[in-house]
């Protein structure tokens, strides 16, 4: 059995890269210098392979790796995240982490040691209302 190593189109993983840093391509134009514009950004997302010079500008741009522009599948990154995580997963994270230390008799006997100074307090008052008597 032999696999196919599948091409990534690192013109296309800059563009994605770009949109989740929320970076527009006049704004990645003008962080290249002033050689680049908006059009010369578009095409530079349409090539499917660059040039390493211009690659690491790039990067060095979006403040990201080269290798991670050249190496981003976003299949396999689809298969990872559909595989990994379920509408449970979330909810299962927090309800299995959970511990919880309150025990109900500690505070029992604090009220209870309470209530008897209270009550020992009271007798006190008492037996000196009864000597003054």
């Amino acid at each position: 059995m032999t696999t196919t190593a599948k091409k990534v189109h690192e013109g296309r993983n800059v563009k994605r890269f770009r949109e989740m840093l929320g970076i527009k391509q006049d704004a990645l134009a003008a962080e290249l210098g002033d050689d680049w514009n908006q059009q010369k950004i578009s095409l530079l997302e349409q090539k499917e392979t660059l040039d390493p010079v211009i690659l690491k500008d790039v990067a060095a741009a979006l403040k990201i790796p080269a290798e991670a522009i050249q190496n981003f599948d976003e299949e396999q990154a689809v298969n990872v995240i559909a595989n990994t995580f379920n509408e449970r997963s979330f909810e299962n994270a927090f309800a299995n982490n959970c511990t919880f230390n309150f025990n109900p008799i500690d505070k029992m006997i604090e009220l209870y040691e309470r209530m008897l100074q209270q009550q020992r307090e009271m007798i006190e008052k008492l037996e000196k209302l009864i000597e003054k008597k």
